[in-house]
């Protein structure tokens, strides 16, 4: 009988030695363990929700753009609305007013901004391009503007 004693006594030291080894054994691995991270996931979890992009002018292309490309792009916007005051294009008589100003003076306001439009109108035009652009509205609003001289 102090044998069978004895047999069950080593049988629980050896069986709970095992146990406590590997729970020591998969604790160390769990503290060690590289964690595989998919970083674009996590990048794209976390994207802002606006971003701004900074390309270069002409859309990165290095084509200018033309007038109307321009307007269509980003002046069509307010410009077709008559969004914050804007002058709708084809509405002379708003637009009779600022073609006084004449080509610079109209490039001027644009290129700093004027009331509620951004500089540039919150494009990445060139002075170039933006000058096309409004030779487009205006002519196509009672003006007669001609076109820049080529740079």
């Amino acid at each position: 009988m102090e044998n069978d004693t004895l047999r069950g006594f080593i049988y629980l030291i050896v069986t709970t030695i095992v146990t406590v080894a590997i729970a020591l054994i998969t604790a160390i691995s769990l503290m060690h363990r590289q964690e595989v991270v998919d970083e674009e996931a996590v990048n794209q979890r976390i994207l802002p929700v606006a971003q701004v992009s900074i390309a270069a002018a002409s859309g990165g292309t290095g084509v200018e753009r033309t007038g109307e490309q321009l307007y269509q792009a980003t002046c069509t916007a307010c410009h077709s609305t008559g969004a914050a005051g804007a002058p709708k294009l084809g509405d002379n008589t708003a637009w009779a007013p600022r073609l006084k100003l004449g080509l610079s003076g109209l490039l001027k306001s644009a290129i700093l901004g004027k009331n509620a439009m951004p500089p540039k109108g919150g494009s990445d035009a060139t002075e170039t391009e933006l000058a096309h652009a409004i030779v487009y509205m205006a002519n196509k609003s009672g003006g007669s503007l001609k076109e820049p001289a080529a740079k």
